[in-house]
């Protein structure tokens, strides 16, 4: 049965509020219409979300601090590589905290670190291209942050997938002896897509890439 979008009132609508209206409902549609692009059908109730695991988390001492090491196992789903082909960036955050246990209490937070990957498709190029900041990346600007360029998506994807070097602090804020009880999370970011792209996606299962571990690790030196 085809949509029919009706509207009534009981008084004339006065032509100040015209403008506002007109507006709320074009953002309306496009909403819709991005919604049915990204997502097609509604996911069933209880769909599962795309499986990540975590293969491997390391903690590892050098001259200049302690270091987290982590290498994330996930698939990208086709819906999300048809966004990225038609130019919209997808972002993705890897958090980590370490703990100083204490038997008297909770474990004690003695650090922590973030890390924001912004993952682009630049058509003129060809390439791929791999920004990584420690704060969150902006689309007016990516400030201070690293960028690598890669040919294929299988490689720009293998630089999203490792997580290496963060930093999370001095050794002599750590502690060099004993486990560390440390959480690290990897997620996909639909908070910074384009707010029209978040409406779209959203409880869509192939957007819902996240993983989370904690692990007692031991401050491995660094080769």
């Amino acid at each position: 049965m085809p949509w029919v979008i009706t509207t009534a009132s009981s008084t004339p609508c006065s032509k100040s509020n015209r403008p506002v209206e007109l507006r709320a409902a074009a953002w309306l549609v496009v909403a819709l219409l991005l919604s049915c692009l990204l997502a097609g059908w509604p996911a069933p109730a209880g769909a599962q979300t795309k499986s990540a695991s975590i293969s491997q988390l390391r903690l590892e001492q050098a001259d200049d601090g302690v270091y987290l090491n982590a290498q994330v196992q996930f698939d990208l789903p086709n819906l999300v590589e048809e966004v990225l082909d038609k130019g919209i960036a997808i972002y993705f955050v890897a958090e980590a905290e370490l703990f100083r246990e204490r038997w008297y209490w909770t474990d004690q937070r003695v650090a922590q670190a973030a890390r924001h990957i912004r993952l682009a498709y630049q058509p003129l190029t060809r390439r791929w291209r791999l920004n990584v900041s420690p704060v969150p990346i902006s689309n007016s600007g990516f400030g201070v942050s690293l960028n690598q360029n890669f040919d294929t998506l299988a490689e720009a994807l293998d630089g999203v997938r490792r997580v290496a070097r963060l930093r999370l602090g001095d050794v002599s804020e750590i502690g060099d002896d004993g486990l560390h009880p440390v959480s690290f999370r990897f997620r996909l970011d639909t908070s910074q897509l384009p707010r029209p792209f978040q409406i779209g996606v959203a409880g869509q299962a192939d957007w819902n890439i996240s993983v989370e571990r904690s692990a007692r690790l031991p401050l491995e030196k660094m080769k």
